[in-house]
């Protein structure tokens, strides 16, 4: 088997390396692994050109939500550069504009100083429905959020709410690539996770069993499985 690439972690909004802390080990037995900094910039294009200019010269690509936005930004500057390519829990598509009133109320609150209530807000939407009275998940969401920090979360939100359509780029993507998502994913449904393996020529659709948005912290030993498989291939 040829030597894997070294592999890039691209985390979610207001998430942070804890995201990927079940993965981690796995995917280090199989050379160097980065997870990304997401939180200085408000484009997906600057975002992306800090990402590679610190990234290895080729490597694995592997982002989960917003981290799938900037994963087809980085595609867009780049794409020689990525050897493969997983997309965890995200959507090609650009937002709709209820998506982005919302996003605009979030901003509001964690500008007036209420990010903890941005975090209880959001987390019934990002772990599966099974877990939505486990306290040590909650208060995981929280504690990435407080890591994020408020200014982050704002700039992090306007690069989302600025990124563009990616389906029209999906048949060039040409790197092998994997598209996972939960069952139970309620903020990136499994529907939008299907559209982007049929558009990417040869993609794998993987769908985890009782899994919400955070498929990485709801069912960590089945995507790590899913990641290593990825990485081996």
């Amino acid at each position: 088997m040829a030597q894997a690439p070294p592999v890039v972690l691209v985390p979610g909004l207001l998430t942070s390396p804890r995201l990927y802390a079940e993965q981690l080990p796995a995917l280090w037995r199989f050379g160097p692994v980065t997870v990304a900094g997401i939180a200085s910039d408000d484009t997906m294009a600057a975002i992306a050109g800090r990402i590679l200019a610190a990234a290895p010269g080729r490597f694995a690509l592997a982002g989960l939500s917003m981290g799938g936005y900037i994963a087809f930004e980085i595609l867009r500057k780049a794409p020689e550069r990525v050897d493969r390519l997983a997309l965890l829990d995200t959507s090609a598509r650009p937002d709709t504009p209820e998506q982005t009133r919302r996003r605009n109320d979030l901003i509001a609150l964690a500008r007036g100083g209420r990010l903890d209530e941005v975090a209880d807000q959001l987390f019934p939407l990002l772990v599966h429905r099974s877990r939505h009275g486990d306290a040590a998940a909650r208060e995981l969401v929280r504690r990435m959020a407080d890591e994020t920090g408020p200014e982050a979360f704002v700039r992090q939100q306007q690069a989302i709410i600025g990124r563009p359509d990616s389906r029209p780029g999906l048949g060039a993507i040409a790197c092998p690539t994997l598209v996972l998502v939960g069952d139970g994913d309620e903020l990136t449904p499994p529907a939008l996770s299907a559209e982007i393996a049929a558009g990417i020529p040869g993609a794998g659709l993987v769908e985890v069993a009782g899994s919400g948005h955070l498929s990485t912290l709801d069912q960590p030993e089945q995507v790590t499985r899913a990641l290593v498989e990825w990485l081996q291939a």
